[in-house]
């Protein structure tokens, strides 16, 4: 076990093990050391966010969302390592989702439904609700490195309730698996603003060039499962999200199937963008984003997302 595995094991247990109140402080001046160095990720979340407020805000004040960003996703690591302490009743109680009553029809139906999602407030304790709600959810992990962090982290999440499947190197080519899931009616969240694969689809995001995984939109017109866009935030007592959707997906009709991904992954990336911008200080994006974006500065950010097939 190497120095990164046992910070990850030494996180989950004595996090969890600690007064909230107590492990918030020390998670919360951490994140204001990491802004006063401004080093690595501080950097380009700072970059990113400038993109998302735009050239008009005033350095102070990027300066502050910068911090609250960073607070925000200390907050997320933070209640990360405590989730698999949390009873049934906690889990429910500490996520609220807009739009709820809408995945519930389409696990009722048997339907399924694909959710994208952005690298915003906390992605794992929404699965752990819809988990704890009681409806089928399977979602991808990037392999991460070391091997040991990887497997914690499926154990961490299959713990909640999901079913993780690895982007590759698995039995099954992850998206066969998803369609499967999909046509049974299970719940499939995907984060869907950062490509990592290098084959993504490019679209327009605040302005700039990017590239977003084609995950969602081909799940949704090979299934014909309703997409849905989520907006991400943090209260002060909860994590909460909000659905957007279902999005129009385009029939054969309107082109060939390269050109629906490419519309329908617009349609998610333009409302991805309006999520982010009602919460910039929420977004996780602590990696390069847009394709103009030099690597110069660019620091490795924790592991923290489970992107979709490409």
């Amino acid at each position: 076990m190497n120095l990164t595995e046992l910070g990850f094991v030494a996180g989950w247990r004595v996090v969890r093990a600690l007064p909230r109140p107590l492990v918030a402080a020390a998670f919360r001046a951490g994140a204001d050391r990491a802004h006063r160095r401004g080093d690595g990720g501080t950097a380009r979340l700072r970059a990113n966010l400038r993109r998302v407020v735009g050239p008009d805000l005033p350095e102070a004040e990027l300066d502050d969302l910068v911090k609250r960003g960073l607070r925000s996703y200390a907050r997320y690591w933070m209640e990360a390592f405590r989730l698999p302490a949390l009873s049934r009743e906690q889990i429910l109680s500490g996520f609220r989702l807009d739009g709820a009553e809408l995945l519930a029809a389409d696990v009722a139906a048997g339907r399924g439904a694909v959710v994208a999602l952005p690298h915003s407030a906390n992605w794992d304790a929404a699965g752990a609700w819809v988990a704890a709600t009681g409806w089928p959810i399977t979602t991808v992990m990037e392999r991460l490195k070391p091997e040991g962090v990887y497997e914690r982290f499926i154990a961490f999440r299959e713990g909640l309730g999901m079913e993780i499947l690895p982007t590759h190197g698995g039995p099954r080519p992850a998206f066969e698996v998803l369609l499967d899931r999909v046509r049974a009616g299970a719940v499939v969240p995907l984060l869907a603003d950062r490509d990592l694969s290098a084959r993504g689809v490019e679209v327009n995001f605040f302005g700039g060039r990017t590239r977003m995984p084609a995950g969602p939109a081909l799940l949704a017109l090979h299934t014909g499962a309703p997409l849905y866009v989520a907006s991400m935030w943090y209260e002060a007592d909860a994590a909460c999200a909000s659905l957007s959707g279902p999005l129009p997906v385009p029939g054969p009709e309107t082109g060939p199937l390269d050109q629906r991904v490419r519309s329908l992954t617009q349609m998610i990336a333009d409302r991805l963008a309006a999520g982010i911008a009602r919460h910039p200080e929420d977004w996780h994006m602590l990696q390069r984003m847009w394709l103009d974006q030099g690597r110069a500065g660019e620091g490795a950010a924790l592991p923290s997302s489970a992107p979709g097939p490409a």
